[in-house]
């Protein structure tokens, strides 16, 4: 049972980049599957949620990111669709799953101004 994230990378103002977080073995199927970011010296921010149907976002990146997931047999991947991108949004992205709070290695988003 893990999450493996990937997709991170440096981009610019304004540009746009995909993460995903790959969740493998049994019972991801129906875990709720948060985004969480954390910048240095800052509190780590929860990002946005997708659950069975439903989804949630930070007020910071409302109607700029997008999750969402793909349920597979064996595998859940979740997708965070990051456009329009803004340096403040740099920070290492993390993927949990709620039930079992388990936690994926992180992912760096580097966004220049």
């Amino acid at each position: 049972v893990q999450l493996q994230a990937s997709g991170g990378g440096l981009v610019q103002a304004g540009g746009s980049l995909r993460l995903s977080c790959a969740a493998s073995g049994s019972g991801f199927r129906f875990n709720v599957i948060d985004w969480y970011r954390q910048a240095p010296g800052k509190q780590r921010e929860l990002v946005a949620s997708v659950g069975s149907s439903d989804t949630a976002y930070a007020d910071s990146v409302k109607g700029r990111f997008i999750i969402s997931r793909d349920n597979a047999k064996n595998t859940v991947t979740v997708y965070l669709q990051m456009n329009s991108l803004k340096p403040e949004d740099t920070a290492v992205y993390l993927c949990h799953a709620r039930i079992g709070n388990i936690w994926g290695q992180g992912t760096q988003v580097t966004v220049s101004s």
